[in-house]
Order: structure tokens, then C-alpha cells, then sequence
């Protein structure tokens, strides 16, 4: 089974700019990219602007890799959630278990669900403060 811990960038309107930079100073090699414009259920006040802004991308550095996301409608960073860590599995039911194992005495951010880039996602806040983002990846 996989298990794996990898940092998680949220920028404010500017993670294409962040690739890129990535890119150019680091050699990232860019593995995937989604807009929030291509995840359903999205807000109909949501403008093309908002909708262009980068939901979620995975960048591969050397043997490490970094994922990083736009804030949610562009809305300001709160404290603590700019870098958070990112646990990722091959199990929907391995994610689903450390995620409710992290809320116990914490807060939950983004409840566990389907998510069009992955197969099983959520945001937790531990009780300690730190904010996990539990991802299920399934290789086809």
C-alpha cells in the first residue's frame, strides 16, 4: 500500500505564476494541472477569472514532489494554511481512516468525499493546529 507525505503550496491568485517558477528555478516537471472552472459543482457566481484560478496541481522535483492550489475564490491565506501536508494512498478506505482518525478533537475543513482529482479527498485541521489534506490516488 502507498502512504506517502508530500507539502501542499495555496497561493492567492497566482499558482500558474508559481509553476512556472518552479519550473524555471527548480526543474519541476509539471505532472498535472486542474482549474476550478473544470470541478463540478461550482458556484454560479464563480466569474471566468475565479474559474481560470488552479484547484489543484501536482509538480515532480527530483524524487520528491509538490502540489500546490490557488485559494478558493482568491480569498485571502488564513494562518497556518498556506503549507500544509498533503498524506496521499492508493485506498480510498486508508484515506478515509486517517482522515477521521486526524478530526478527532480537530476541524473539519472540506469533508471527505469524490473529488474529480482524486478518488477520495479531505481538509482536516488536527487538534495540534496542523492541516492535513488526505488524498486517494488510483494508478489505472
Amino acid at each position: 500500500m502507498t502512504l506517502k507525505l508530500t507539502p501542499y503550496i495555496t497561493v492567492e491568485g497566482r499558482a500558474k505564476e508559481a509553476i512556472e517558477f518552479y519550473v524555471q528555478a527548480i526543474g519541476a516537471e509539471v505532472l498535472s494541472v486542474a482549474t476550478y472552472g473544470e470541478m463540478p459543482n461550482m458556484p454560479s457566481t464563480f466569474t471566468d477569472e475565479l474559474k481560470s484560478l488552479v484547484a489543484h496541481a501536482k509538480l515532480k522535483i527530483g524524487e520528491s514532489e509538490l502540489m500546490i492550489s490557488d485559494a478558493p475564490g482568491g480569498s485571502p491565506i488564513e494562518n497556518g494554511k498556506r503549507v500544509t501536508i498533503c498524506i496521499t494512498t492508493n485506498s480510498v478506505d486508508k484515506s478515509k481512516c486517517i482522515f477521521e482518525a486526524l478530526r478527532q478533537d480537530g476541524q473539519v475543513n472540506i469533508p471527505f468525499q469524490e473529488e474529480v482529482f482524486s478518488a477520495g479527498f479531505g481538509d482536516v485541521t488536527d487538534k495540534f493546529g496542523v492541516t492535513f489534506q488526505v488524498y486517494t490516488e488510483i494508478e489505472n
